[in-house]
């Protein structure tokens, strides 16, 4: 395919770039849109996350140091990463990229230039890939004006979110020929050294501190404040971070679990966030784990300074006494460290709820009876506390914690339960309809029959 019109200059994008050792970005911006050149199942994957269809026969191409046809004369920093084009036959989709690794961000300005010169050639989109997070591909972290997103679509992804997607390619096995997989082993292995420029979200913003010793000495915290809102986009990225561990760890995709409002509008769902914050005085997320007993929640109490992760399940309806439902779940149990876990029984209407440490209720079912009431569990609440006290103010020390606390929950409590299914009917012993039968039969065999009445009266 050539490249466009529109094109004055541009590289293939390379799987092995010969660029100077201080074009970091360059390099890997090649890499990564060569390696979605050179793997079918990697490209529909990427792809795919932007709504993009990526059939078996249509054809990629991609460039870097492009220069476009009115940026001729631009600085270097100026221009557009790589341009993308999909050819399918009947339709074409493009987009220009733009790269940036370590800590660098895209700018506002930038961004606005990209999507003015994609509006001007008709390119579909303008994708960032930097190691900022976001919830998902269609939110961005730099807000821009909506008026300019009519005529080019705005994505981004995180170099974390290229890496776990395609890790868990590799596990799949979807993958069926061996150079492809060799191709993207390698492209893995270039991503993930830390040479590469590409790292993970391993701290919180700078005002973290402040905005927790605040919350200690009881001031108040403004909702539209600068510091609580940098602290909810920190708390947004670590949230995309977590789902992308905990991915990694289980070789299944983990998702974010996000409100309709917010799926579609991530300057809402960061306004309400801050509300929250400035509120309760906590950070909350919700993952989605294919096939667990429950999604699990993960909550930050800046009061408290702890981090909770918790998963709620039903109680057994088929068991009426409580201490049989306690039972049922302390079964699925037994094999966990109960270290710092505690269970909650909740009760229907204005019934107490009880709790106690995971040690007591495994020893003891009556460890959650009240002498309050005599109403039985409607579901259980499993819970792991960590108390950080004065480290929880530690930007790197709060993520640290967080993320060996969620898959440690993970692997003692949420691997372990199952939902409650309600049981099969069973079929009755004697089927009242062939019953009925059998005393016609019956009938017969003495000689009797009920119609005999009514032959004589006729």
């Amino acid at each position: 395919m050539e490249r466009p019109d529109y094109v004055k200059r541009a590289e293939v994008a390379r799987l092995i770039p010969v660029v100077a050792d201080t074009s970091r970005e360059q390099r890997a911006a090649s890499v990564l849109l060569a390696a979605l050149r050179g793997v079918y199942e990697f490209r529909q994957l990427m792809l795919g996350s932007l709504g993009i269809r990526v059939g078996s026969r249509a054809t990629l191409e991609a460039w870097t140091e492009v220069v476009l046809e009115a940026d001729v004369d631009a600085d270097k920093s100026d221009r557009p990463d790589g341009l993308l084009v999909l050819e399918t036959g009947r339709k074409r989709w493009s987009a220009l990229i733009e790269a940036k690794i370590g800590n660098a961000e895209i700018g506002e300005e930038q961004l606005k230039h990209y999507l003015q010169q994609a509006k001007k050639h008709k390119v579909d989109a303008v994708l960032t890939i930097t190691n900022q997070f976001v919830a998902m591909p269609s939110h961005h972290p730099v807000k821009v004006p909506k008026t300019l997103l009519k005529g080019a679509e705005l994505y981004h992804w995180s170099w974390m979110y290229a890496v776990t997607q395609a890790t868990l390619l590799l596990e799949s096995g979807e993958i069926t020929s061996p150079d492809q997989r060799f191709l993207l082993e390698e492209v893995l292995r270039y991503l993930g050294h830390e040479s590469s420029g590409i790292s993970r979200f391993d701290s919180m913003n700078r005002e973290w501190k402040e905005v927790v010793g605040k919350v200690k000495s009881g001031a108040v915290l403004g909702k539209s404040s600068e510091e609580v809102e940098n602290t909810v986009s920190s708390w947004h990225q670590e949230q995309r971070d977590l789902c992308l561990v905990m991915s990694r760890k289980l070789g299944r995709p983990v998702k974010l679990k996000l409100a309709r409002a917010h799926r579609t509008d991530p300057v809402k769902r960061l306004k309400d966030d801050c509300e929250v914050l400035a509120k309760d005085k906590v950070l909350h997320c919700c993952l989605e784990v294919p096939d667990a007993a429950a999604d699990l929640d993960v909550t930050a109490d800046l009061t408290l300074r702890t981090i909770v992760c918790s998963m709620r399940l039903s109680a057994p309806q088929d068991k009426k006494r409580s201490t049989a439902r306690v039972n049922w779940l302390a079964r699925q149990l037994t094999k966990a460290e109960p270290e710092g876990m505690l269970v909650k029984a909740i009760r229907p209407g204005r019934a107490e709820e009880t709790q106690a440490p995971l040690t007591q209720v495994l020893e003891d079912a009556t460890a959650l009876d009240s002498p309050a009431t005599t109403v039985v569990p409607s579901a259980f609440e499993i819970f792991y506390m960590v108390d950080l006290a004065h480290r929880f103010a530690g930007s790197k020390v709060f993520i640290e914690e967080l993320e060996r606390a969620v898959p440690h929950f993970y692997e003692q409590v949420g691997q372990r339960l199952r939902a409650w299914v309600a049981p099969p009917p069973k079929l009755h012993k004697r089927d009242p309809v062939g019953d009925k039968s059998d005393d016609g039969a019956e009938d017969a065999a003495t000689g009797q029959d009920d119609t005999a009445g009514w032959d004589a009266a006729e």
